[in-house]
């Protein structure tokens, strides 16, 4: 059988998927409360002033090409996933997830409230992804 990492232990490549979802099942009820603790709260934090902070995220695309991207989201990248991955429901999740997640004007005014003095956002690809910048006082 072939090797491959897990950490700094080497298995069996066809262990590697258990063995990572194992690790996202053991982390995922607790992701969020843990990644704060771990960073001390957000990332302004860590940035000297006039430090500045780049953050790529899904957002919501432009009103014209909605239905095209529902279509490609919620059909062709499930089947993708099944064909490639043989997991069509983590890839439906993953459309649902970036519509739930904030859109681009909401994450600008979070960043806001976190403390950033100047945000600017730049969205891209007709709002697919929305480029945030944000600059420490």
């Amino acid at each position: 059988m072939s090797q491959t990492h897990f950490g700094y232990q080497s298995v069996d490549d066809s262990d590697k998927a258990g063995r990572v979802r194992g690790v996202f099942d053991s982390v995922a009820s607790r992701y969020d409360v843990m990644n704060d603790l771990m960073s001390l709260g957000e990332m302004r934090r860590v940035l000297k002033p006039g430090g500045r902070l780049l953050v790529l995220e899904f957002s919501r695309v432009a009103k014209p090409l909605e239905k095209v991207y529902d279509w490609y989201s919620f059909s062709v990248l499930p089947t993708l996933g099944r064909w490639v991955a043989g997991d069509a429901d983590s890839y439906r999740y993953l459309a649902e997830s970036i519509r739930m997640h904030p859109d681009a004007a909401t994450l600008k005014s979070m960043m806001k409230e976190a403390g950033f003095g100047h945000v600017d956002v730049h969205t891209l690809t007709g709002g697919v992804v929305a480029l945030h910048v944000g600059i420490r006082c």
